[in-house]
């Protein structure tokens, strides 16, 4: 078994992005392998996902013992999301076979990225929002202790089953979209809780997706010890880090990446990235300056602009 130090190093950084945001695993080593290492699209996701499957269990043993998992959640969410992680699977290799199949896997994993891009912003919004509707009084109290939540048990299982879908096609979504889903359903679980229990969710899910690619897609055993080699420990490093270094700053960076990574596979020139990717850099920080601004914030986000307000930054961990 050969393993290449290259991807070694490229997944140890992926895997202190994960430490530090709690997302971005599967989002971020997919369009790696295709885009720097010309993998085959079927065989990135392939392997992502049971290397992703190794790892998972690790965050969520963390956040069992630390009782911020909703195992109902969990329970309804594996509903969908485990069968459809497999059909998943199946359903990409009933669509083509050779090129063609390769083709589609990397259109899919192309609109996934770019859904989990707008994702992380919406998830940012919706975080502004909550932060203001508390500091005027006008939301709920959050609950003490382990929260209980309402169970709106179909919509739960409908986002399982698309999380499950889209986790099965292109190895994203895990740690991203199936989280902003819960974020609008249950607005009154604590941001721990809605970390724990997505990352928990995601361990029968991911385990589904990886056994569907193990059977049917393009596993290759040398690239997944690369993967998981290096994510690990840079995981590990990442989460330990994650208190001290600016998250806000690192997910708007992740963002950006994953934009860029989806308009490269959806096969957008580089010079219209190139200009997509200027525009958004310069406009987002303005947009955002002034949306904090409509909401009576300082335009400019500081760690003591949130302590002196009462709203300590919410630390999240766990992998995507």
């Amino acid at each position: 078994m050969n393993l290449d130090p290259a991807l070694i190093a490229a997944c140890f950084g992926i895997g202190i992005v994960v430490g530090l945001t709690g997302m971005g695993g599967g989002a971020l080593m997919t369009p790696v392998l295709v885009l720097f290492f010309n993998i085959p699209p079927l065989t990135a996701v392939s392997s992502d996902l049971v290397a992703a499957a190794v790892m998972k269990p690790v965050g969520g043993a963390v956040h069992l013992r630390r009782g911020t998992v909703n195992l109902q959640l969990v329970k309804w969410l594996c509903v969908g999301s485990v069968p459809a992680a497999f059909a998943g699977v199946l359903l990409m290799r009933a669509l083509g076979t050779g090129e063609q199949l390769q083709s589609i896997v990397q259109f899919s994993l192309g609109v996934a990225l770019l859904i989990a891009a707008s994702g992380l912003a919406v998830r940012a919004y919706l975080r502004l929002l909550e932060r203001a509707r508390r500091r005027d009084g006008s939301a709920d109290p959050l609950p003490q202790g382990r929260p209980e939540v309402r169970l709106r048990i179909v919509p739960t299982v409908v986002v399982g089953v698309i999380g499950g879908l889209v986790v099965g096609m292109t190895s994203v979504g895990s740690g991203s979209l199936v989280i902003i889903s819960l974020m609008a359903l249950y607005p009154l679980l604590k941001a721990s809780s809605l970390v724990g229990t997505d990352l928990v969710q995601a361990v029968p899910l991911v385990a589904s997706a990886a056994l569907g690619h193990i059977l049917f897609g393009d596993f290759q055993l040398a690239l997944t010890a690369s993967l998981i080699i290096g994510s690990v420990p840079g995981a590990w490093l990442g989460a330990r880090l994650s208190s001290r270094a600016p998250g806000g700053f690192v997910r708007r960076a992740l963002a950006f990446v994953l934009l860029a990574s989806s308009l490269k596979l959806l096969g957008v020139p580089t010079l219209q990235t190139g200009i997509a990717l200027a525009v958004l850099a310069l406009g987002a920080p303005v947009v955002w300056m002034l949306v904090r601004r409509r909401h009576g914030f300082p335009a400019l986000a500081s760690r003591r602009n949130r302590n002196r307000a009462g709203q300590p930054a919410l630390v999240e961990q766990g992998t995507p």
